[in-house]
């Protein structure tokens, strides 16, 4: 069974798709619970890819690859999760700011966020400010995570961050990434944490609901 989690580790860390979907069956088919196999399978492998993009030893394509090799290996596993009512701890409502149409940033931390057991909500790209929020109350998230990719879209975000601050969510936490997004811009607006890229989001997201990993 160990023999078979670490192989799993380094499949989906090295983005060897049918191998992560072969292996995952494998260990359901030995009686594994679906859960534990997300857990001490698919997480350490995007967790240790997460490590290696946050030290840039590997780049955006290779996380891409990571995570379609997990997403693989969920397709087996989300349906036995349900089946068996477990759900994500916790959800993560998740979109480009509105008059953006840039998604590959945020694809990316969506499926990092998969990876570390959120559930996550994609709204998509050039989402309205009230979208969120109504989303947030819709499926009871514990954070909003914002993207925004030009420099024209940033007050988009703070617009966005101001519709949430105003309605009905309460004790919701916000996150905010992209290129032109900074620590100080975060302050500026009043969001909750920032985050320079991916692998460093879930992080942020794990401190934002009070985990770690």
């Amino acid at each position: 069974m160990n023999d078979l989690l670490k192989s799993l580790n380094i499949a989906v860390e090295t983005g060897k798709r049918a191998e992560a979907k072969r292996l995952t069956q494998s260990l359901v088919d030995s009686g594994m619970k679906p859960l534990d196999i997300v857990e001490q399978g698919l997480v350490p492998g995007m967790s240790a890819i997460g490590e290696k993009f946050k030290n840039n030893e590997v780049f955006v394509p290779e996380m891409l690859i990571a995570a379609r090799a997990m997403k693989e290996a969920m397709i087996i596993l989300e349906p036995l999760l349900a089946q068996a009512g477990i759900k994500p701890k916790h959800t993560v409502i998740l979109g480009t700011v509105q008059g953006d149409l840039h998604d590959i940033g945020k694809n990316l931390v969506g499926m990092m966020l998969k990876g570390a057991n959120f559930g996550v909500i994609d709204l998509g790209t050039n989402v309205d400010p009230e979208k969120f929020p109504a989303a947030a109350l819709e499926h009871g998230a514990h954070v909003i995570a914002l993207s925004a990719l030009l420099t024209t879209t940033m007050p988009a975000m703070k617009t966005t961050v101001d519709a949430i601050r105003a309605s009905t969510v309460k004790g919701i936490k916000v996150m905010v990434g992209g290129a032109p997004i900074s620590q100080e811009y975060c302050d500026q607006i009043g969001a909750d944490g920032y985050s320079p890229d991916a692998a460093s989001a879930v992080d942020l997201a794990l401190r934002l609901v009070g985990e770690t990993r």
